[in-house]
């Protein structure tokens, strides 16, 4: 590799010789998925059934469906390699065989690869919150007096009400359910997504959307109403004493910065918009 980083002293790392001389080099691995994901996928898009032999970031069995949903037929590991060993071949290989087994069973449609669907995790009772919080007025974050206050709730609530055993969840029942479908082969899932990746004007212009956050799975943290805040459109309201953020309808773009950086995954979702987005260009061009 070539030039990485200098040092307070101006020092070069990796340097040569007694004089600490560098010079510049190339990039591998996670940094450049992006752009190896664009390359294979317009080979693909361009030269349909083109065999294609992805690298460039390549650093989990999800990942290397992502290549093969990309167009690739074979896909490169290095740096992956060069950070554990070569072990990490038969981690992707199992790692693979489970993600195409997860296609073949309906009750598991809807997972994110290997992680279950929120909406049936929010389902259970046991991760639902309790009526009595659901219906409090007052909306009450997870921290401080508030959080006291909300436990104390729901105890009441579980005092009325207990809550009923863990039910038995197919993924969780041995043995395990039979298949829906046989196990798609890798051959039948290359360039899956080619048809959904183009130009911008290729793009829907008239299905906007629109942020919505949980507010049960909302740490309070504030990152999303500082992003729109300072590098969006000041389309996130945040209680000064709650920091409970909320979606100002109006100014909200759909730009996807606030899911961006929250670091709670499917607290955000795009939902879709009550009417389209009409953006504010200031002052009107007088003729």
């Amino acid at each position: 590799s070539g030039l990485m980083h200098l040092n307070d002293e101006a020092k070069a790392w990796p340097a040569v010789g007694t004089e600490g001389r560098t010079t510049y080099g190339g990039i591998s691995g996670n940094a450049i998925r992006p752009m190896a994901l664009k390359a294979v996928s317009a080979i693909a898009k361009a030269l349909p059934g083109f065999p294609i032999l992805a690298t460039g970031g390549c650093d989990s069995a999800a990942v290397a469906k992502q290549f093969l949903h990309a167009g690739a037929k074979g896909i490169q590991i290095c740096s992956a390699v060069q950070n554990q060993d070569y072990t990490v071949i038969h981690d992707y290989k199992t790692g693979l065989q489970a993600l195409l087994y997860l296609e073949a069973r309906d009750d598991l449609q809807g997972w994110d690869g290997q992680s279950r669907p929120m909406e049936s995790s929010k389902a259970n009772p046991w991760v639902k919150p309790e009526a009595a919080v659901e219906n409090t007025k007052e909306k009450l974050p997870d921290f401080g007096p508030y959080f006291t206050k909300k436990e104390h709730l729901k105890r009441e609530q579980r005092a009325k009400a207990p809550l009923p055993m863990k039910p038995t969840e197919s993924y969780g029942a041995r043995p395990a359910p039979g298949l829906s479908r046989p196990v798609p082969s890798v051959n039948e899932i290359i360039a899956r997504a080619v048809p959904r990746i183009g130009a911008w004007h290729e793009l829907s212009q008239e299905e906007h959307v629109i942020a919505k956050i949980d507010p049960e799975l909302c740490i309070n943290c504030g990152k999303c109403y500082m992003t729109c805040n300072d590098n969006g459109y000041q389309a996130i309201s945040f209680d000064e004493m709650t920091h409970i953020p909320e979606i100002v309808k109006d100014d909200c773009t759909g730009c996807t910065l606030c899911v961006s950086v929250c670091p709670v995954i499917d607290c955000i979702d795009m939902v879709p918009r009550d009417g389209p987005y009409i953006p504010k260009r200031g002052i009107p061009i007088q003729n």
